[in-house]
């Protein structure tokens, strides 16, 4: 079963003359077809019902229409006809039921008032336009009058009357001086609807002649002006001093001050009134109150709430303005002048009645014959409009009869119509207030089916995405549509399609196999045609590479990537948007061909930025947001409040954050008294926080300053507050890092760390600084000075304890009782020297001394360690002096022994112990001697290997720089090495310790050796020094190969030989080829004899060693 599908709303604007009825035909929108097409009148241009004119210019009234064939024209006035030839001043245009009245030629406009109605009549009907009233417009003169002036006492209400002369339209009314100055308007003074101008109370300043109301007429662009209107208003004081002046000095006068009036409405009068509106204009209600003091206007619906979004106040709130009025605004409105003597109110009854307005208006109908239809003409209004039909322009009730037609009230219903069932239908809807008119056509056609698609119009779609392929028809009756795929494909059904009834063939989700000929059958009775169309599927446009968000530093650079793929047949182009416009016209935008790059950037940067990428039949769009970070902007608007003696709170507005979250604010405070110009860390608090409770110290003038911090950084510090000095008070605390070291064995200095500036809490700020001798029974000795942080007592004993103090003070008192330090009087050197000092040897390179410590009285100061002094005396091997150099170890505290490391085997060494305190040493102990043990030796000074020759080699060496003990021997290691690196049979020799060369003999020629050398003591063996070395080649053999390689006839020989073994290869190729084999004797040619093979010079092995008072020790 095929699907079928209504035409969307969008789609109807393609239906010229009718929308969708039952068993109604849709005539498309098509030139071609509409040409060819019988159609009834149908009027598309006219005047306004109600039509005002000027009456010094032509008058135009307005009435087109089209139809099949042109429709004629006519025209009646007043409800008879109106013969136009008879008329010289009337002609119509061409083509047009346009009338054109001439009145700038002599023609007058009030000749020409009236109704007008116009007529288009064809052969299928006609149809009629609406009742047209001419009216010219009309601004007449004000008339003559004797204008009084208007004398009022100050505080009464005054009305000043305009009263315009009546015009078509009505004049628009204003209020100007002689200067053509508008009068200035308030609460106090304002222009009512009526023109009328209203003085709530009168002032001083009112008192003036030039009161002018003037008339704007719009139609004939006219200004007219009433006479002015002189007012005087009489102050208490003027009246005051006129009495005076009249009346003798024992006469008791005087007028009453101003008094204040209760609110009194001079409009509308009375506490009711009604008003009839209609619906859909404006409702316009107006209240204006006399009183002093000026009352205030305030409106209420009694029972209800004014209408939200409609309604308005004007004129300082003396006038309700609700738009677009409706029955549901019907009720009483109440407005209320209220001041602070009392309320007066008015309450209008507002009664919304309607003109008549549309439900269902009457549409065309194109009908097949015998078909079925109906027009229906429903509208509203209140009171209810009267429904009455026309059939071309004539009553139905005595047009022509037509058995296909019934009327019932407001339808009129057909049935198996005909092509002489044609006719333009009138529906007439109306009521006191007004009426409406409507055409409607019923149109009855035979027609063929016609196909207005073009041929083979080619559609291309996205994959996945609806087809939608067109077949525009027309026939009468309605065709019936097929599609098929391919010119002889089957027809198309199932699910995966969907036939609308306008002919168009959807498929829904349109494949690559989608691809291809489509073909539209269209028939009814009268015949039959089809059309072709081609349908292009590609791929889709896609983004594979999206922007993503992104967070940068002001001033930095960025950049979004959108990496695209689409169909290849298709050219697709990508534009940027930022914030869904258009990128800023700035250098620093780069589109690139994958990319977008801000170079720069700046805060006016932050935003969205779109990539969008756009072929010829889809669209797709990517975006990422930017946002622009930086350190924030300073804190503004500090302030102090809660000033206390030690305490105050500061309060701030943080500067923007610049999209980085404040997480802290530093709190930093400037001491103006003390240290001006230098800002100090106060407190931190998190970035929520806005406020913070400060401790204060006393006399300090305090300033204080806030920094934000994010994760960019710190901001600038803000303003400074304002400064805040507290008062004076006594230290809260003592000077800090008190000590007490003598300089001098007979002193001990007294120092301190001073308090800071801000730590005084006070002028004249002192120290008193107290000591006495420790464990002794002695008073304190105290002195007070000033503000400096040290203090010396001379004559004390050496090196003895003393207890402490240092106190603050200032002019008002002094710090708590500080707590007690001890210190010591100045050191002196150390009395004695180490005694009982032993020397163990553990090995050649290290030795342990000890000694007894010293007795601590003798220290005469702080036990600081022991120093070893100790020093090589001589070498026992060589029995040589050289140049003492002492060596010094340290070992802290009360250490009676110590490691003597680094020494020198067999040696004399020297050394003494003394004790070190802070002062510096004591007197040395006697130097004890002690010797170290042999050692093994270093290497060898150097080995030389000299003299090659065949089968010999010389060797020389230097004895060891550090023996280190007595040389036993030397060892002499040896083997050789082959071509391939591989090492031979380790050979050694053992040589005399006094010998320094050797003659290495009976060596294989050619041959590379390496050799090991190292000294012996009696301890062992030392390290040892390598060296290579190569006996040279026989000098015949080396002639003779020299002599040999450099000949020409050698070289021409293997030339020979070379060409000679090319020839045979190829003569036993072609000889494989045929198939022969080779004889036996050529077989054993071939294969020589192994026995007489040229024997391989070189094997890479060793030959045998020749030794002459030796063997080898390490066999390969």
């Amino acid at each position: 079963m095929m699907k079928k599908k209504r035409l969307s709303a969008s789609k109807a604007s393609l239906v010229l003359f009718l929308c969708q009825m039952i068993s109604a035909l849709d005539v498309p929108l098509d030139s071609k077809l509409l040409e060819e097409l019988s159609q009834p009148p149908t009027i598309t241009q006219q005047s306004p019902k109600d039509y005002i004119v000027d009456p010094r210019e032509n008058i135009v009234i307005q009435c087109e229409a089209k139809g099949k064939p042109p429709p004629s024209f006519s025209w009646t006035r007043n409800g008879t006809h109106f013969d136009i030839d008879k008329d010289a001043q009337v002609t119509m245009k061409p083509n047009s039921g346009t009338l054109v009245i001439n009145i700038m030629n002599g023609g007058k406009a009030e000749a020409y008032e009236g109704i007008y109605q116009c007529t288009a009549r064809n052969e299928r009907g006609a149809a009629i336009s609406n009742n047209i009233v001419i009216r010219p417009s009309r601004s007449p003169l004000w008339t003559k009058e004797k204008l009084e002036p208007h004398q009022v006492r100050e505080g009464d209400s005054l009305v000043l009357h305009c009263r315009p002369p009546v015009g078509l339209p009505p004049p628009i009314i204003f209020w100007m001086d002689n200067a053509f100055q508008r009068l200035p308007q308030s609460e106090r003074v304002s222009q009512g609807l009526n023109g009328d101008l209203y003085f709530s109370n009168v002032q001083p300043e009112d008192t003036r002649e030039d009161y002018i109301c003037y008339a704007r007429f719009n139609h004939t662009q006219t200004i007219q002006q009433k006479q002015p209107i002189s007012v005087k208003v009489f102050s208490m004081d003027s009246l005051n001093d006129t009495i005076a002046a009249n009346l003798s000095d024992t006469d008791i006068y005087g007028a009453k001050p101003v008094t204040e009036k209760q609110p009194i409405l001079l409009t509308p009068t009375g506490s009711t009134s009604t008003k009839v509106e209609l619906r859909g204009s404006v409702l316009l209600l107006e209240c204006i109150a006399a009183g002093l003091p000026t009352p205030g206007i305030h409106w209420i619906k009694e029972g209800g709430e004014l209408p939200a979004n409609r309604t308005f106040f004007e004129n300082f709130k003396k006038t309700l303005k609700i738009i677009d009025v409706s029955e549901a605004d019907s009720g009483n409105y109440k407005c209320i002048a209220r001041n602070i003597l009392g309320s007066a109110y008015h309450v209008i009854s507002v009664t919304v009645k309607a003109a008549p307005y549309w439900i269902t208006a009457p549409r065309n109908l194109v009908l097949s014959p015998g078909e079925d239809g109906t027009l229906i003409c429903r509208a509203n209004g209140n009171p209810k409009p009267n429904i009455s039909w026309l059939a071309n322009g004539v009553p139905i009730a005595i047009a022509p009869e037509d058995p296909s037609r019934k009327v019932d009230g407001d339808t009129i219903i057909f049935s198996h119509v005909q092509e002489r069932s044609s006719a333009v239908y009138q529906c007439n809807a109306s009521n006191e207030y007004g009426y409406l008119l409507a055409n409607a056509f019923v149109n009855v056609l035979a027609e063929p089916p016609r196909i207005l698609t073009p041929v083979n119009k080619l559609y291309q779609v996205i994959a996945d995405s609806p087809a939608l392929l067109d077949c525009a028809y027309f026939g009468s009756p309605k065709p019936e549509i097929e599609w098929f795929k391919g010119v002889k494909g089957s027809i198309l059904r199932g699910n995966e399609y969907v036939f609308h009834d306008n002919g168009t063939l959807e498929i829904p989700v349109a494949q690559k196999d989608s691809t291809g000929t489509y073909t539209c059958v269209a028939r009814n009775e009268l015949g039959k045609i089809q059309n072709e169309v081609q349908l292009e599927v590609k791929d889709p446009t896609m983004i594979i590479k999206q922007p993503e968000y992104k967070v940068i530093q002001r001033y930095g650079q960025v950049s979004f990537e959108c990496i695209i793929k689409h169909d290849s047949t298709l050219l697709a182009t990508v534009t940027w948007l930022k914030d869904n416009d258009e990128l800023p016209d700035d250098e620093r935008f780069l589109v690139g061909k994958d990319n977008l790059t801000i170079m720069n950037v700046t805060d006016k940067d932050d935003g969205t930025y779109t990539c969008i990428v756009n072929t010829t039949l889809d669209s797709v769009s990517a975006s990422a947001v930017l946002t622009v970070v930086a350190r924030p902007n300073p804190p503004f608007d500090l302030e102090l409040t809660g000033q206390l003696e030690r305490s105050v709170e500061l309060s701030w507005i943080p500067g923007d954050e610049n999209n980085s979250p404040i997480t802290s604010f530093v709190i930093e405070y400037e001491d103006g008294l003390h240290e001006p110009g230098v800002w100090h860390y106060q407190t931190e608090v998190p970035g929520t926080q806005t406020t913070v409770q400060l401790k204060l110290s006393p006399y300090v003038n305090y300033s204080f300053r806030v920094i934000a911090v994010n994760e960019i950084g710190r901001s600038q510090p803000s303003e400074p507050s304002e400064q805040y000095l507290t008062k004076s008070a006594n230290p809260d605390e003592n000077p800090s890092n008190v000590q007490g070291i003598g300089s001098e064995p007979d002193n001990l200095v007294i120092t301190w760390e001073p308090l800071k500036g801000f730590q005084s809490n006070g002028p004249g700020l002192q120290y008193k600084v107290s000591w006495r001798q420790k464990d002794v029974d002695d008073e304190w000795t105290s002195v007070i000075v000033a503000n400096v942080s040290k203090y010396i007592v001379s004559g004390t004993p050496t090196f003895v304890p003393y207890e402490i103090k240092v106190q603050a003070l200032n002019d008002l008192g002094y710090a708590p009782e500080p707590s007690e330090v001890i210190g010591h009087s100045g050191e002196d050197l150390p009395m004695v020297a180490p005694g009982n000092v032993q020397v163990h040897v553990i090995n050649s390179t290290l030795a342990k001394v000890h000694w007894d410590p010293v007795p601590l009285k003798t220290v005469r100061g702080h036990l600081q360690g022991y120093k070893v002094y100790y020093w090589k005396v001589q070498s026992l091997s060589r029995r040589s002096r050289r140049h003492v150099e002492k060596k010094i170890l340290t070992f802290r505290g009360n250490k009676t022994f110590g490691m003597l490391p680094g020494l020198e085997p067999y040696s004399s060494y020297k050394l003494n112990v003394r004790v070190v305190n802070g002062k510096g040493e004591g007197p040395a102990s006697p130097d004890k001697v002690f010797k170290t043990p042999e050692g093994v030796p270093s290497s060898p000074s150097f080995l030389k290997i000299t003299n090659p020759t065949l089968d010999s080699l010389t060797l020389e060496w230097g004895s060891p720089t550090h023996p280190n003990g007595v040389l036993t021997s030397y060892v002499l290691k040896f083997q050789p090495i082959n071509n391939t690196h591989e090492l031979g049979p380790l050979v050694e020799i053992r040589i005399p310790a006094n010998e320094s060369s050797l003659i290495l003999k009976n060596l294989n020629y050619s041959t590379r050796y390496k050799f090991y050398f190292n000294a012996q003591t009696s301890v062992g063996s030392g390290s040892q020094i390598t060296e290579e070395a190569v006996t040279i080649m026989d000098e015949a053999m080396a002639s003779r190969q020299v002599d040999i390689a450099t000949q020409g006839w050698f070289i021409g020989l293997m030339c020979a030989v070379a060409l000679l073994i090319l020839i045979l290869l190829i003569v036993c190729f072609i000889r494989r080829n045929k198939g022969g084999k080779y004889p036996v004797k050529e077989k054993e040619d071939a294969h020589a004899d192994p026995e007489i093979q040229p024997m391989k010079e070189d094997d890479g092995t060793f030959g045998e060693y020749r030794l002459f008072s030796f063997v080898s020790s390490a066999p390969f």
